[in-house]
C-alpha cells in the first residue's frame, strides 16, 4: 500500500483549480467562437492546422492523432464528419497496405484561411494580451515541461 500522498498546499490547490477552470473556460470560449463564426469546433480547427503544416497538407492518420492528442477513434469520427462536409479526404497509403492518409481539400484550406484570423483574435483577447511578455514566456516554458513529461509517460 502506498503511503500518505503529498497533499497540495492551499496555494497549490488554488493555482490548480485556477488552471483547471481557466483552461476549460478558455477552450470552451474559443470553441464557441469558431462554431458561431465558421461552423467548426476547436478540435476540427486543430486538425486543419496540423494538416496545413505538413507537405501537401497530408498526414498519416496515426500521426495526426498523436499531434492533436486525440484518440484514434475520436479522430476517425471527426475526420468522417469533416469528409462529409468536403473539408478532408482519406486515402490508403499505396506503399503500406494498412496506413491511411488524411488530406485537406481546397474547401478545408479555404475554411482554415477564413477562420484563422478570427481564432488568433480570440487567442489574443482571451489569453495572450492578458499576460505580459514575461508571463507568456513563462507559460510557454511551463507547458513545454508538462507536454514533454506527459508524452514521455505515454511513450509518444
Amino acid at each position: 500500500m502506498m503511503g500518505e500522498p503529498r497533499w497540495l498546499s492551499a496555494a497549490d490547490q488554488k493555482a490548480w483549480r485556477s488552471y483547471l477552470n481557466g483552461s476549460q473556460l478558455l477552450t470552451a470560449q474559443l470553441d464557441k467562437e469558431l462554431r458561431e463564426s465558421h461552423g467548426i469546433g476547436l478540435p476540427e480547427y486543430e486538425i486543419l492546422v496540423r494538416l496545413s503544416e505538413h507537405e501537401d497538407r497530408t498526414m498519416r492518420m496515426a500521426l495526426l492523432a498523436a499531434d492533436t492528442t486525440m484518440s484514434r477513434s475520436r479522430l476517425t469520427h471527426s475526420v468522417a464528419r469533416m469528409e462529409k462536409r468536403g473539408l478532408l479526404e482519406r486515402s490508403a497509403i499505396a506503399e503500406d497496405g494498412r496506413g491511411v492518409n488524411c488530406v485537406m481539400t481546397a474547401a478545408g484550406w479555404e475554411l482554415l484561411r477564413n477562420a484563422a484570423p478570427d481564432h488568433v483574435v480570440g487567442v489574443r483577447d482571451h489569453l495572450v494580451d492578458l499576460l505580459d511578455p514575461e508571463e507568456m514566456a513563462t507559460l510557454g516554458r511551463i507547458f513545454t515541461k508538462v507536454n514533454d513529461h506527459m508524452r514521455d509517460l505515454d511513450g509518444a
